[in-house]
């Protein structure tokens, strides 16, 4: 199964394990497939690094080298108008339709409030897990 996971959730799995957590590790032991795009991994890293300030002990290079080399990364593609309220989370939307990926999981109430966008299901980390792990 194809899944796009916001970064908010993607953080959440590295720095704080819980619920995201079993989601990455999920991805890591073959049940899911990580779909991406270039503008997702950009945004990965970028806050990756500003969170790693404040709390040094995770290494979060690590994790992101092992993402972009092993999640499957699609082409960056625009949405033909937006869709979200903020439009920086229609990458998630576009990447998810580029890759085919029926779901999109979010933390994002505004990215959530746009579900389902032509057949993909934006999801919480909860629903996420009690649906399909």
């Amino acid at each position: 199964m194809r899944v796009v996971i916001d970064t908010n959730v993607l953080m959440s799995a590295v720095f704080f394990g819980g619920i995201p957590g079993r989601i990455l590790r999920a991805w890591r032991s073959g049940h899911i497939d990580l779909v991406i795009s270039p503008e997702i991994a950009d945004e990965y890293v970028q806050v990756g690094e500003r969170l790693k300030r404040r709390y040094p002990g995770v290494d979060v290079r690590a994790l992101m080298e092992l993402i972009i080399q092993n999640a499957k990364i699609v082409p960056s593609s625009l949405l033909p108008e937006s869709i979200c309220e903020d439009p920086e989370d229609d990458k998630f939307l576009a990447c998810a339709l580029e890759a085919k990926a029926k779901v999109v999981v979010s933390g994002d109430k505004k990215l959530l409030a746009v579900s389902p966008y032509q057949g993909i299901a934006v999801v919480t980390p909860r629903q996420f897990v009690d649906r399909w792990l």
